[in-house]
């Protein structure tokens, strides 16, 4: 049975599932959840998930919310991501809660201001503040992956594939990748993963499909 994605190219929390979906092999598919248009609020919408959010992972009789949940899914089903010891396991859950709390909840919000808001509604001290917290993240990110080829262990992990999730996106929100050279390196070990795609080739809804 073909799992089900709904999403939205503009989603990195989307991207996170989808990405963790296409190099695990299984069969799957997205369909756009046109949340820019109001999709995710709808009463239909909430009856899939009450949160009114996109990603939401169907598999036949079962429906999961919420990005992480969904990669570690992946893994009860593949065998795949979570770590080649029990100790690599709770350091990649380590590196993903980690990251939903100081980096992806802060550059999702980071990039929606600055790039999806009206330009007169963009709240200039409150993205300088959000871009500081992002810095100290980064730094966090980027000490770690000295020496390293990916976040835990010796291949990619959930841990990866969280915290990946908004940094391939080309919008403005103060990550350069040049900046980080840790980071860049393990981004460019993510890209020549066999199996990636960038978010926007992934999932549907992106802006290129509304050129």
């Amino acid at each position: 049975m073909t799992i089900k994605l709904y999403c939205f190219g503009e989603s990195g929390n989307a991207y996170k599932a989808a990405l963790a979906l296409e190099l695990s092999g299984l069969d799957w598919e997205p369909v756009f959840v046109d949340f820019f248009g109001g999709a995710s609020r709808t009463p239909e919408f909430r009856e899939l998930n009450v949160m009114g959010e996109a990603p939401v992972l169907v598999d036949g009789d079962i429906t999961l919310t919420q990005s992480g949940v969904m990669q570690m899914y992946i893994t009860e089903k593949t065998g795949k991501f979570g770590g080649a010891t029990k100790d690599e396991e709770r350091e990649v859950m380590r590196w993903m809660f980690w990251d939903n709390h100081k980096m992806s909840s802060q550059a999702g919000m980071l990039r929606f201001l600055m790039n999806f808001l009206a330009e007169d509604k963009r709240p200039a001290e409150v993205i300088a503040f959000t871009q500081g917290r992002l810095k100290a993240a980064y730094t966090t990110l980027n000490s770690h992956l000295e020496g390293r080829d990916f976040i835990v262990g010796d291949a990619i992990t959930n841990a990866d594939l969280s915290c990946c999730g908004y940094l391939f996106y080309p919008e403005p929100f103060g990550f350069e990748r040049t900046e980080w050279p840790n980071i860049d390196r393990w981004l460019s070990n993510i890209e020549n993963t066999p199996g990636w795609k960038h978010p926007y080739d992934l999932m549907p809804g992106s802006p290129a499909d509304r050129a």
